[in-house]
């Protein structure tokens, strides 16, 4: 896909359709998540500008669901077919038990903290009695062409106390005006405010950048800046994921992430034309290509920007190979689901884990399983500090803010100039560990660059495990450990770092496997 746009008109609208804001702290300095850089910048200015970009409201907000889950389901459930063709009949969406309270508790009770639906995937049918449309659910025999999922889906995260959100395809290969850009434009706004004034709430809203042909052999410029100016107005609480300017792509439909991930990143990375090109618009389930790479935001990559912005990433995958529910697919493994967990959330990503519901309407029960497996893990594991009560000594102020649980209080080095810092847990006795959880206080921004986690094995220090970024939540397995002194140093921060959060803790073990 292809839309040309000056960049300096892209730059001044993601400050406006980011809903960007800039605070002063206690100290007077200025955060924002976005900032520009000046051409007399040193490299040393960039860096503390870096250090000082912060997600908005709602990028925080989002970051802390940590998982969330999607749901494909429409005329692709019953042709068996990835990506459809527009040409569907409407009948063939005949549901036999549907039970969309089922789908929104099973990932409740899982802990997650949001679903998306598929309200329209690329063949246009909708799931909702959309009025710019034939191609629908109320030409289906579903409740005698009087049902309206998304309805179902919305009350049902309502009910069960998780926050909704939306996938509407801007490829449509059933609309007649596809392709013809102005008309089909205007429809695709109205389709966006059917789906955003009738539903209650809606926290994310899911673009791709699949742009094929429509029926008429034409293809489509999407008018992305008028999308989220009107999903900014009818629902400002709502992140705009993927093709949107508030969370990116991760780069893999694999569910992990950079071993590195920065979520400041250079605003020349959030041009459309850029985003498009790696907002999985080639490809459909399990993609041979991954565009991850391993250096989004550190120094020598910021250095040479032109602005710098809070531009977090989802990281997602499917609980089966397709995105769809095919009957010959098996759901991955409780194992396979704890490492990519590790990997997504423990990386400073969102885990974006599609569920898809199958021919009757139900997730299957072989998926409902694992999925309580997972969660329960996950659960009992990080509920239990495992030096929740060790004393804690070394540099900078408020320690044991780092072992309470709450996310506001947080620990940081004495001045601004300290950017290493050395921190020692004491347990009254020793403990059994092999996985630490660190987190940063990424409201006021990320900064840790490196951190070694270390243990006392009665003759010396050895290494644990180490990292680069930490973000809003870094997880790292090792062999299990036996200590009751651990020491934490920070090898390496922009400004003096910020942490909330320091724990161990024991998982379940497996073996990381980044394959699909």
């Amino acid at each position: 896909m292809k839309i040309k746009l000056p960049f300096a008109f892209l730059f001044v609208t993601l400050i406006v359709i980011a809903s960007c804001t800039a605070v002063k702290n206690a100290d007077d300095v200025e955060y924002s998540n976005i900032v520009f850089i000046d051409s007399a910048d040193t490299e040393l200015d960039i860096v503390r500008k870096a250090a000082n970009v912060r997600p908005s409201e709602k990028q925080l907000a989002w970051q802390k669901y940590e998982l969330t889950a999607f749901f494909h389901y429409g005329v692709n459930t019953f042709t068996g077919r990835e990506w459809g063709t527009g040409k569907e009949d409407p009948a063939i969406f005949n549901p036999t038990d549907l039970d969309v309270d089922q789908w929104v508790k099973t990932m409740k009770d899982a802990g997650f903290k949001l679903a998306i639906l598929t309200a329209k995937h690329h063949d246009g049918f909708c799931l909702w009695p959309s009025e710019q449309t034939e191609h629908s659910i109320k030409n289906s025999p579903y409740q005698d062409g009087k049902g309206d999922i998304v309805k179902e889906f919305t009350d049902a995260c309502k009910k069960y106390g998780i926050k909704a959100g939306i996938y509407l395809s801007p490829w449509d290969m059933n609309h007649p005006t596809y392709g013809d850009s102005p008309a089909y434009n205007e429809v695709f706004r109205q389709q966006l405010t059917e789906l955003l004034s009738n539903y209650g709430p809606i926290d994310e809203v899911w673009f791709d950048g699949a742009n094929g042909e429509g029926p008429n052999g034409k293809t489509q410029e999407y008018d992305f800046p008028s999308y989220y100016q009107l999903i900014n107005e009818l629902q400002p609480n709502a992140v705009i994921a993927i093709m949107g300017p508030d969370v990116r792509w991760v780069g893999t439909e694999t569910g992990y992430g950079r071993l590195t991930e920065w979520s400041v990143v250079p605003t020349d990375g959030t041009t459309i034309d850029k985003v498009a090109a790696e907002s999985q618009s080639q490809v459909s389930f399990a993609p041979k290509k991954d565009l991850r790479g391993e250096d989004l935001g550190s120094r020598s990559v910021i250095k040479d920007a032109s602005g710098l912005v809070w531009y977090p990433a989802e990281t997602d995958v499917s609980i089966r190979q397709g995105w769809f529910f095919h009957e010959d697919q098996e759901p991955k493994s409780l194992e396979k689901l704890l490492d990519i967990y590790v990997s997504s959330v423990g990386r400073n990503g969102v885990l974006l884990l599609n569920v898809p519901p199958d021919k009757r309407g139900r997730i299957h029960e072989k998926d409902s399983l694992v999925l309580a497996e997972f969660g329960k893990i996950i659960k009992d594991v990080f509920s239990i500090n495992l030096i929740k009560d060790a004393e804690v000594t070394g540099d900078g102020k408020n320690l044991n803010s780092l072992l309470d649980d709450d996310f506001d209080s947080y620990w940081t080095t004495n001045s601004e100039s300290d950017t290493t810092a050395t921190i020692e847990f004491e347990a009254d006795q020793p403990v059994e560990f092999n996985t630490v959880q660190l987190q940063e206080y990424i409201a006021l921004g990320q900064r840790v660059e490196s951190f070694v986690v270390e243990y006392w094995n009665e003759n010396a220090w050895e290494t644990a495990g180490e990292g680069t970024t930490i973000g809003y939540k870094r997880i790292l397995n090792f062999d299990p450990v036996t200590s009751s002194k651990i020491r934490l140093r920070i090898t390496s921060s922009r400004l003096n770092p910020r942490l909330s959060s320091f724990g161990l803790f024991n998982m379940p073990q497996f073996s990381s496997n980044e394959n699909p």
